[in-house]
């Protein structure tokens, strides 16, 4: 399986956890933190296991958070 993370711009985030509920490997939750707006923005919580399928960013209204890969672009500059 693909490698991935996330990045998150907390101050954009409201909360509504569309990221959680939409991650196919579950690697996200809301944290205990709050952003400046008083919402919790999401949090890794198994990032080994995060594919980088953005799927969280997708599906943010916010555009608070986006997936990518890690690793492929080593392997495509070798190819290359």
């Amino acid at each position: 399986m693909a490698k991935g993370s996330v990045r998150v711009t907390a101050e954009r985030c409201k909360g509504c956890g569309f990221c959680v509920a939409f991650c196919p490997t579950h690697v996200l939750q809301l944290s205990s933190a709050f952003n400046s707006k008083g919402y919790h923005p999401p949090s890794m919580i198994a990032p080994e296991k995060c594919s980088g399928c953005n799927l969280c960013g997708m599906y943010c209204p916010d555009f608070a958070i986006f997936g990518f890969r890690t690793g492929d672009s080593q392997k495509g500059k070798e190819a290359a």
